[in-house]
């Protein structure tokens, strides 16, 4: 998932991927690291500045179920109608969403919705959640064509 694609290409590949392909990525530690780090990376591109203007916050995501049995952790901080990324979280967050990694990328492809995987059990939610609810609302997220 490393390779030079736009965020739409990335979009629609994930999104059309099967749980098992996704899996697969998430199972290998090099490929799951580049699909993260890539996936957070530009995170902070596609946020919407009106969406996050006046918003103070800081939003940790942990994406579990690593091979080694460890989590990954990433840290994300709105601030000034902005979102800076960091993989080596710092502050204390607001909200963490907690997460497997095939979950996360189902998530973050639109083939699931939040509030539904919330429902299903599949993501947690610790912190303000009336907050989380808004954060989907932050992000004008890459269509898969």
């Amino acid at each position: 998932m490393s390779e030079e694609l736009t965020a739409e290409e990335l979009a629609a590949k994930a999104a059309a991927a099967t749980e098992e392909e996704l899996a697969a990525v998430m199972g290998d530690p090099e490929q799951r690291k580049a699909a993260l780090d890539e996936i957070f990376k530009r995170m902070a591109d596609h946020v919407d500045p009106a969406q996050v203007a006046g918003v103070d916050a800081v939003v940790h995501f942990r994406i579990t179920e690593r091979p080694d049995g460890g989590e990954d952790h990433y840290e994300v901080i709105f601030r000034d109608g902005t979102a800076l990324v960091s993989s080596e979280p710092g502050e204390e967050p607001k909200v963490t969403f907690i997460t497997s990694g095939v979950t996360f990328l189902q998530l973050v492809s639109g083939q699931q919705s939040g509030p539904a995987l919330f429902m299903a059990g599949k993501v947690r939610i610790e912190g303000d959640m009336m907050f989380a609810s808004r954060m989907s609302g932050f992000f004008r997220v890459p269509g898969g064509a």
